[in-house]
């Protein structure tokens, strides 16, 4: 297991670029970095703070979480074009973790009440669809913690991890993007499930926070090992590289001396991961 950098308050959102490397957020200190070729790390947007997930646009750009769901390009304007608005008269305050499915349709879970704000009462969020033409719809209800996100590799199946309920969900999925019947895919026991993905034999891979790593599950729910990384607040995973064996796991400062402790962690993978689809959906 290899540290690549550290000094981040909640590194979140892993999205593995071909071209360019590795895009991540800091939630707390704000922005969107790049983790080069060479391990080195740069600004890509600055100051936006709450970025719990992140997904690659065919514009040129990103869809990124946080007080709305919203395109960002590379074109260097800083422009942000919002495509799925908070309300929160409706107990919808914003957004953590999304993906895209093959279509490029995005799915956005919303929060229902302020994660870190512990005075309040926490409320459950809901499961947004953002179809191609930029219509919405929610597609799943009662999320108590929504986070990670993943398709299995025939497209079937979403996973998604509530993490209050310390559970991963998985939904059957409709050829229009609807989901089915919430389903109990695992329960994890070592820490809470927070950002996930699949790779092509169809593991799920959640990074378990709270419990220094990633529990890897099998197809079936049963728990194939651990992989483990040296500090406990263990947020998100991304597999990337040329050949996207490279497993990138990201952490966050709790438990940590210090509240700039937040890094990325390396290390090889036996199996290949999936690539996460690229959202197609319009921007007005």
């Amino acid at each position: 297991m290899e540290e690549l950098v550290r000094g981040f308050g909640l590194v979140e959102g892993p999205v593995w670029d071909p071209q360019r490397g590795l895009f991540f957020s800091d939630v707390h200190g704000g922005g969107v970095y790049l983790l080069k070729p060479d391990d080195s790390t740069e600004v890509v947007f600055p100051h936006r703070k709450g970025i719990g997930g992140m997904c690659l646009h065919a514009d040129g750009g990103l869809v990124v979480s946080g007080r709305n769901i919203a395109f960002k390009g590379f074109d260097g304007l800083n422009e942000t074009h919002v495509l799925l608005d908070r309300n929160p008269e409706q107990d919808n305050v914003g957004y953590n973790d999304l993906t895209a499915d093959a279509a490029g349709r995005i799915y956005a879970g919303s929060l229902g009440s302020a994660v870190f704000d512990e005075g309040i009462a926490p409320k459950s969020g809901n499961l947004h669809l953002i179809d191609l033409d930029g219509s919405i719809q929610v597609v799943a209800t009662d999320v108590r913690l929504t986070n990670g996100l993943a398709f299995s590799p025939d497209a079937s199946t979403l996973y998604h991890s509530d993490s209050r309920r310390q559970c991963v969900f998985c939904y059957s999925v409709d050829a229009d993007g609807t989901l089915g019947e919430r389903e109990v895919f695992a329960t994890t026991q070592t820490g809470v499930p927070d950002g996930l993905v699949v790779s092509e034999d169809g593991a799920v891979w959640v990074a378990l926070a709270g419990g220094s790593g990633v529990g890897v599950y099998e197809p079936d729910g049963s728990l194939r090992q651990e992989v483990t990384i040296p500090v406990p607040m263990c947020t998100s995973v991304c597999f990337g590289g040329d050949d996207l064996r490279d497993l990138y796991i990201v952490s966050g400062s709790d438990g940590s001396d210090g509240d700039r402790e937040g890094g990325i962690y390396r290390c090889r993978s036996d199996v290949a991961g999936l690539p996460v689809p690229t959202a197609r959906v319009t921007i007005h």
